[in-house]
């Protein structure tokens, strides 16, 4: 009888796996940015870890900041060993090295940049305590009843263990998000295909290309953010606009970028069929960027760990 149990015990495992193995992603979401209405969910409530998606709290965090007059975008901001120590994916800040708010926005929209967003931590909110604080704060205004934010960057905690880290759900994501379209320029930053960093302070500027390809494969797409940790999987919130109509898309947990872009990119196609034609979605002005001149022969960015975290988040 205890065999008949190990065998049983070792066949629900396999299915368990092959169930696991087969998943397109862990929990999604899709609203109507205009109205809120849910076009679409699946487990939206569970809640996972959001890898470098936690940056959008970051940027929103940031420009509340700005918004109420405590910082400017031009606000120089003096990088400290902690922000040069972070790892993961970054544009390599050095202690001492000065750079203005707008130009770690474009860091931490674009490239996904750690250290720059760690580094903005200081200048809104005194430290990096504060900053933690303010973003969970946010999160609780806006209604985000399942996240604990732990981080500005969203990387893994030093014990690896999941729960000690950032920790969100698909529901929450596309309520944040539906914030930043609608109350502020984070399109401006998260539509840019490529930039370069540092340029004017640096002798070479460091070239950055957009993690998120939706914005040069799907009709309307500008944003927002992808995400990536062994913990986490393969996350993205998108959002994109055709005619009045915005839809916001929140996935997480896919296993694999590709798994996670063609589903992000069929939710979009089936919410916009879904919103109605009286939707019309009026969100902050948006002054586009326009995509700075990368020469070929630079690397484009991708997956390629990080020295020292085996898998770095984007």
């Amino acid at each position: 009888m205890p065999a008949l149990f190990s065998v049983l015990r070792f066949l629900l495992t396999l299915a368990l796996l092959g169930s696991l193995a087969r998943a397109d992603y862990r929990g999604a979401l899709v609203l109507d940015a205009a109205s809120g209405a849910i076009l679409h969910e699946e487990n939206a409530d569970a809640p996972s870890p959001p890898a470098s998606v936690t940056k959008l709290m970051t940027f929103l965090i940031v420009h509340d900041a700005i918004a109420a007059g405590r910082i400017r975008l031009d606000t120089p901001v003096t990088a400290n060993a902690a922000d040069q120590s972070m790892g993961g994916t970054q544009v390599f800040l050095a202690a001492g090295e000065t750079l203005p708010v707008e130009e770690l926005l474009f860091a931490v929209m674009v490239e996904s940049a750690n250290d720059a967003a760690h580094a903005l931590a200081i200048p809104v909110a005194g430290s990096r305590e504060a900053f933690v604080a303010a973003m969970n704060a946010r999160a609780q205004a806006l209604g985000m009843r399942n996240t604990v934010f732990r981080t500005p960057h969203g990387l893994p905690p030093s014990s690896r263990d999941a729960s000690d880290g950032d920790l969100t759900t698909p529901r929450d994501l596309a309520l944040l998000a539906r914030e930043l379209v609608s109350k502020t320029d984070v399109l401006r930053y998260s539509s840019v295909r490529a930039r370069l960093f540092g340029e004017g302070v640096r002798t070479t500027p460091q070239p950055m290309r957009n993690h998120n390809k939706l914005i040069t494969t799907v009709e309307g797409c500008d944003g927002l953010k992808t995400g990536f940790t062994r913990a986490a999987g393969f996350c993205l919130v998108a959002t994109a606009q055709r005619g009045t109509k915005r839809v916001i898309v929140a996935v997480m947990g896919s296993p694999d970028a590709k798994t996670r872009d063609a589903h992000v990119r069929r939710l979009i196609e089936e919410g916009f069929a879904k919103i109605p034609e009286t939707s019309v979605f009026t969100g902050a002005p948006v002054s586009l960027t326009p995509v700075e001149a990368i020469s070929k022969s630079q690397p484009k960015a991708d997956e390629t760990p990080s020295v020292r975290f085996v898998l770095p988040p984007r």
